[in-house]
This record gives C-alpha cells, structure tokens and sequence, in this order.
C-alpha cells in the first residue's frame, strides 16, 4: 500500500489518476470480493434501468459504438463505459456520445474514496467504480458496460446487467486467462445470467459457452442459429431473427459481424428501437482507432488490431478497400500479445516495416518485434511510434499507404502527435 496522500476532491484529473496507480499491489488484480463490497454500499450494482455488459477477445467497443448510436438515435440517454483509452482517460467514460469532463470524474473518485474505506481497489477496479456512480448520477436511460479482462472474474460483473454479450473468443492475454480456448469461453460466458438474454456473436464457439448458458439456464441466442446476417450489395444487407428480418440495412464503417451482434443484443433487451433508429444509427456510428483514416498524403490508416484474430479481420478489410496496395506499417506492441503470429498475419501487406518501442512494463522492445521481422537485423528500430510514424512519412511516396497498428499505445501515441498538428479525419 502506497503512503501517498489522498487527493482533495478538488484535485486535478491527473493528481487522483497518479493515486489509483499507486494504491494498489498490482494493476490487474482479478476477484470480485473488494470491487463487490464498495458496489454494494453505493448501491451501484444497477446504474440504470437497463444494463448491457459486453465481453470478447475483441469486438467490444465496436459493438458498444453500435448500440449506443442506434439508442442515441431512439432518445435514449446512454452512458458507455470502455478501456483502455487512447489519448485522454475521460474517453473510457461517454454520455450521449461525448466525453465526460475532469470534474465529473475526480468527483466521482472522491466518492468512491470515501465509499471504499479500508477496502483496497485495483486501478480498473477504481475506474469501473466511478463510472458506475457518474452513470447513477446522470440518471441515464441505459448503461453499456465494456468488460476489461476475460468476463467472470471482471469489475463490471458486479453490476446486474439486464443482457450479456460475447463478441467473439480466441486465445489472448495468455497470462492472465491462459491458451485453452475452452477455458477462456468459460471464463467469458461468467457474466452470463439465470433466465437473461446471453448472446454470442463468435460463430461456432467453444462448447464451454453453450453448456454454461444451459447450466445456468440463461436465455441464449447464438449466430448462425437464432440469429444472423448476409451480405446483400456492396452497400446493404439483412438481418434476420427468427421470422423477423431486416433489409436494405447500410454496411457500418465499423465491422459487420458486430452490426449483427448488436442488433440481437437491443432486440433481446427489448428497448423502443425503430427500423429508421436501426439504418440511422448504422450510418453514424464511429469509433476512433478502428480503420481510422486520417487526412494528408500519404494517407494513414490507424487500427488498434493486437492479436492475430484482430489483424486478419483488419488485412481482409484493407485487401478488399485496397487491392494491390503496399503498405509502410508502423507497429508497436505489448509483449504478452502474440507477436509471432501477428506480424505473420499483418506480413502480406509490407515489406516495409517501421518497428516501435513502447513504454510501460507490458511494452515489447522494437528489438523484441524485430526479431519475428523478415530482415529484421536490417531495420531501424525506433524509440516510439511517434518517431517511427515520422520516418514512415518522410519516406512514403504519394501514392504509399501507411498502417499504424499493433496496440492501443501505438494508436493513441500517433493519433495524439497528428491531432496535436491539427491533422483531421477523413
């Protein structure tokens, strides 16, 4: 335990957000026994009348993006709680689609300081907290909860959520969650409920996550069986639940297989939503850091893609938006990432390779990246992904492309250089 002095409710956002980093024995402390006792006292296990709690390898915040527009769209006042962040810490916490101020987070840790007492709280555990209390005092309609790390054992999964959603599974986080894909359905399907709506958006999940669903009775629906989706055009496709389908819906900026999963998870959470709410939301809906392309020659394209499953999406999508098209890829990841298999995944695209250090004690070296690197003694390494994103740049032609990938540290450095030269969106 940390001898620092407690803030005054009055301290600024980074005072209170250097305390909840030293508090505490260890940044990941998974366990619902501390988290659940501070909950309980605040009455903040239900934020809101409605509660959605989304788990997945990944997915997550793309699948939260999603419904929030679509509820936004439909009147509703919306709270979203995700992490990590990119650039600002008030990202992780949204009220109808914007950022909460500094005031309204250090108010809410001071409470949640005074709430806890002798209870020792993680960082995320802290953060899920107070989410919950600016969620209570907003008095919002619906609460999207975005799990942290594997479901059963998470912070959110003290809150009584109304609908559980699974994205999608595959093997991450090895050191926490280990590599039996079995094992990891499991520990996801842990926020399911008794005789509540459970969806799955992986198609052909471990067997874990249907057999926990059924022990625990709760109501599952499962792509490709209660629900699904198909491509139409181009530009348009269906949904279908049972003998309800939607058409004409336009393709989302952000991934389909989500769309689809978000789609089942307001219809199961039975919310005044209308077709018109539905193909609105459809369009709006942004996150940034996912196939996130920024203005200037050459073009740059940021995703947050840190696992051999989210770059094969992101190398799909990039192939068929780009044929033919060589990328200058500036990566940085965290060495508990599987970074052989990535780079692998990620290795059609380049030949060209910018290789970053991070900071932080999860960071992997540039040195560490190079060694899965095809020439990789050749390369340049660099110090971060600002530096590697300049070198990119300078030696880009016109008509070059350049990827920023490999974790949320590598976008949120780049993207925060580039918004900070008054570079926008395209």
């Amino acid at each position: 335990m940390s001898s620092q002095s407690v803030p005054q409710a009055t301290s600024s956002l980074q005072v209170w957000l250097d305390y909840l980093n030293s508090i505490h024995t260890s940044a990941i402390d998974l366990g619902l026994d501390r988290v659940s006792i501070v909950a309980q006292k605040g009455q903040l296990t239900k934020p809101a009348p409605t509660v959605i709690t989304v788990a997945g390898t990944n997915g997550k915040g793309s699948t939260c993006a999603l419904m929030e527009a679509i509820l936004l769209d439909a009147g509703y006042s919306v709270g979203v709680y995700s992490s990590p962040h990119l650039i600002r810490y008030n990202e992780r916490v949204r009220l109808n689609g914007s950022d909460l101020p500094d005031e309204s987070h250090t108010r809410a840790f001071d409470y949640i300081e005074k709430l806890r007492g002798e209870v020792s709280l993680s960082f995320f555990e802290y953060a899920t907290l107070a989410a919950l209390r600016q969620f209570q005092e907003n008095k919002v309609e619906v609460v999207l909860l975005e799990v942290g790390l594997g479901g059963r054992l998470d912070a959110t999964n003290v809150v009584d959520h109304d609908v559980s959603v699974i994205t999608s599974l595959a093997v991450d986080h090895v050191d926490w969650l280990g590599n039996d894909i079995n094992v990891i359905g499991f520990e996801k399907a842990g926020i399911f409920r008794t005789g509540k709506p459970a969806i799955c958006g992986q198609p052909k999940p471990p067997a874990t996550v249907p057999a926990h669903a059924d022990d625990i009775k709760a109501n599952f629906y499962q792509t490709g069986i209660q629900f699904d989706y198909k491509l139409t055009s181009e530009h348009t496709w269906a949904w279908q639940h049972g003998t309800f389908m939607l058409e004409d819906l336009p393709v989302p900026v952000l991934p389909l297989m989500n769309a689809n999963t978000a789609l089942m998870a307001l219809g199961a959470a039975e919310l005044d939503i209308s077709d018109v709410n539905i193909v609105n939301g459809l369009k709006q809906a942004r996150l940034p850091g996912r196939m996130q392309m920024l203005t200037g020659t050459p073009l740059s394209i940021l995703d947050v893609a840190h696992n051999p499953h989210s770059a094969e999406y992101l190398v799909a999508q990039l192939s068929k938006h780009y044929p033919n098209r060589r990328f200058k890829v500036v990566i940085g990841m965290l060495h508990d990432k599987d970074i052989e298999e990535t780079i692998r995944v990620l290795n059609p695209l380049t030949e060209d390779w910018y290789p970053a250090s991070l900071s932080g004690p999860r960071a992997a070296s540039a040195d560490e990246l190079c060694q899965h690197l095809m020439s990789g003694n050749a390369l340049k390494r660099y110090d971060n992904p600002v530096s590697a994103y300049q070198a990119a740049k300078s030696e880009a032609k016109s008509d070059d492309m350049i990827l920023v990938v490999g974790s949320f540290h590598t976008v949120g450095e780049v993207l925060e250089y580039c918004e900070k030269l008054g570079v926008q969106e395209q």
